[in-house]
C-alpha cells in the first residue's frame, strides 16, 4: 500500500487491531442469523509525510451506509460545543445574512441549526440518508452526497462558494484525502476560512486512545501531516486551537495560501515545535503503540473474569464506535460477562453491538437491573455521563474506564 497523500510506500506498522466489523454497523434482531462482514483493522505510518492511516480494506460505502448509526445530537456536551463554536466563529468572522456557510458531514443538523437561528444562509453536505433526513427535518438544506472536488466545482459554478467551510470530525473519515482537500480549495472564497476539527494524533499516542481507531477513520493527523496535505493544494493553516473534545482535538483555521487578510498566528509554529520535540517525525515515536494496546486488553480481561468469578453484574454505557473497537480487539463476545449496553439513541435501542452482538437497551433497563459495574465506552464523555448515572450510586454501582488504563471510580 502507498500513502493516501504522498503515495510513498508504507512499511511501518502503527497499530494492528486484528479484524472487526464496521464500527457503526449496528445489528437488527433479524441480522443475528446472518453472516457479519469483518475487515482487517491495521494502521500504518508514512515515513515521508508522517500521516498515520488505515490499511485499505474497506470503502466509504462499506461504512457510511443508509442506516449509519451515529447521530451527533445524542450528546448534550457536543451540542453545547457546536453552539459555542457558532457563536465564536460568527463573531470573529463577522458573519451575517450576506455570507454563506457550508458544513461537510453535517450529520443530523446539530451545528447548522445554530446558523439557521441567526439567519445566516447555510448548506449541509451529508452522505448518510438517516442523518441527512434528520437534518432536513430541521429545515436545513442538505445535499445527500460524498464531498470531493467534482461536487465543489459544481457548487462553485452555481455561485455557492463559501465564506466559511466547516469540517468537524470528517477529515479523518475521508478515503481520498487529496480529492477532498482539492474540493475545499475550490469551494472556498478568496478570503474565506475553513475550520477543521479532528483528534490530535499526539493524544492518541500519549494517552493510548487506540479505541478511536476504526475503519471509518482512514487517517490520524498531527499538525505537520495536515500542513503537508494542505500545502499540496494551495492552502495553509493560519491559526489553531487545542480543544478538549474527543480526548483532545485540534481546531485548525485554514485559508488560501495567498489570502491577504489572514496572516499566520504564533500558535501554529508553537504547536509544530512541540510535535517536533516529541519526536512525531521519527519512527521511534510510533514504535511502542502495540505494547500499550495489549496492556489494555490484558487489564480488560482480568477485570471481567475477576468480576464474573465474584458473581458481580457488569453492564456498559454508550454504544459508541470506541466501545466496538475495544470489544472486538479484545475478543469480548460473551453476553454473560457484559450483559448489555445502554444508549440514549432511539436508533440504536433494540439493536446489537457489531461483532460482540451485545444487546443495546434503554437507561430504564439499567435502573431496574442495578448492575454492580458500568463500563463507560465513550470515555471522552465521562463527566457528562457521571452526572447522568449519579442515581446508580444509590445501590453502590462503580463506573469503569479502560483508556488510557483501567480506572474504577
Amino acid at each position: 500500500m502507498n500513502c493516501r497523500h504522498c503515495h510513498s510506500p508504507l512499511s511501518l506498522t502503527f497499530a494492528d487491531l486484528n479484524t472487526a466489523p464496521p464500527s457503526n454497523a449496528y445489528l437488527k434482531p433479524e441480522d443475528l442469523s446472518k453472516p457479519e462482514p469483518f475487515f482487517p483493522l491495521r494502521t500504518l505510518v508514512c515515513t515521508q509525510c508522517w500521516l498515520v492511516q488505515t490499511q485499505d480494506f474497506t470503502s466509504a460505502e462499506d461504512v457510511f451506509t443508509p442506516e449509519y448509526g451515529y447521530f451527533s445530537s445524542m450528546s448534550s456536551s457536543w451540542l453545547n460545543h457546536a453552539k459555542n463554536y457558532v457563536n465564536q466563529i460568527t463573531q470573529s468572522l463577522e458573519l451575517n445574512n450576506h455570507h454563506f456557510v457550508v458544513e461537510i458531514a453535517s450529520n443530523d443538523g446539530y451545528l447548522l441549526k445554530n446558523f439557521k437561528e441567526k439567519n445566516i444562509p447555510c448548506l449541509g453536505i451529508e452522505p448518510t440518508h438517516s442523518t441527512a433526513e434528520a437534518s432536513r427535518a430541521l429545515g436545513i438544506e442538505t445535499l445527500e452526497s460524498f464531498f470531493g472536488e467534482s461536487l465543489a466545482l459544481d457548487l462553485a459554478q452555481k455561485g455557492k462558494q463559501a465564506d466559511l467551510i466547516i469540517g468537524n470530525n470528517v477529515y479523518a473519515h475521508v478515503p481520498d484525502l487529496n480529492d477532498f482537500t482539492a474540493g475545499l480549495k475550490q469551494l472556498l472564497k478568496p478570503e474565506g476560512t475553513i475550520t477543521l476539527e479532528f483528534p490530535h494524533l499526539k493524544n492518541l499516542v500519549d494517552l493510548n486512545q487506540f479505541d478511536t481507531i476504526y475503519h471509518e477513520h482512514f487517517s490520524y493527523f498531527s499538525l505537520s501531516s495536515v500542513q503537508a496535505v494542505l500545502k499540496t493544494h494551495g492552502l495553509r493553516v493560519y491559526d489553531l486551537e487545542q480543544i478538549p473534545t474527543h480526548g483532545g482535538s485540534l481546531r485548525l483555521f485554514i485559508c488560501h495560501k495567498d489570502a491577504q487578510t489572514l496572516p499566520e498566528k504564533p500558535s501554529v509554529a508553537q504547536l509544530l515545535a512541540i510535535e517536533i520535540e516529541a519526536g512525531m517525525q521519527t519512527e521511534a515515536y510510533y514504535a511502542n503503540m502495540q505494547a500499550k494496546i495489549r496492556k489494555v486488553r490484558a487489564q480488560l480481561w482480568h477485570f471481567l473474569l475477576e468480576k464474573e468469578a465474584q458473581g458481580a453484574k457488569v453492564a456498559a454505557y454508550g454504544a459508541a464506535a470506541k466501545g466496538n473497537t475495544l470489544l472486538n480487539y479484545c475478543g469480548v463476545k460473551d453476553h454473560d460477562i457484559i450483559r448489555y449496553v445502554v444508549d440514549a439513541s432511539a436508533f440504536k435501542k433494540g439493536r446489537f453491538m457489531p461483532g460482540s452482538r451485545i444487546p443495546i437497551v434503554a437507561l430504564e433497563h439499567l435502573m431496574e437491573d442495578k448492575p454492580d459495574y458500568i463500563l463507560i465506552f465513550p470515555w471522552n464523555l465521562k463527566p457528562e455521563l457521571e452526572k447522568l448515572l449519579e442515581p446508580t450510586r444509590t445501590w453502590g454501582a462503580k463506573l469503569v474506564t479502560f483508556i488510557p488504563e483501567l480506572k474504577v471510580s
